[in-house]
């Protein structure tokens, strides 16, 4: 469940519109990507820079949220299950829609 919720939140943090304001200092806007996705750039110096690719790169922060995450789940269990738990429903609806979405596309080809 822990990886799921990771995998989903590191997403939302890293590429999420939704999200990219809170990216805007350390970040340039190169394009969307995908359902709901942006590419954006690291800017600035080097500490701005730095925080920059961090708050890019999924695989990156999610070495953060994991060791996060892991705390959360020492100090209080039962609410740290509680959001786990909703970041993993929110990965698999995830999945099943963009699932959806491409067995449409590909009966609209054939």
């Amino acid at each position: 469940m822990t990886a799921a919720s990771v995998f989903r939140l590191s997403r939302l943090l890293s590429k999420g519109s939704v999200t990219s304001p809170l990216r805007t200092p350390f970040t340039q806007y190169e394009s969307a990507t995908g359902p709901a996705e942006v590419s954006e750039s690291p800017r600035g110096g080097a500490i701005r820079s730095t925080v920059g690719e961090l708050m890019t790169c999924p695989f990156c922060l999610s070495v953060w949220l994991t060791t996060t995450l892991t705390g959360a789940h020492l100090l209080w269990p039962r609410a740290t299950r509680t959001v786990t738990g909703g970041l993993t429903v929110l990965a698999i609806s995830d999945t099943l829609q963009l699932g959806y979405d491409c067995l449409l596309q590909k009966n609209s080809e054939t």
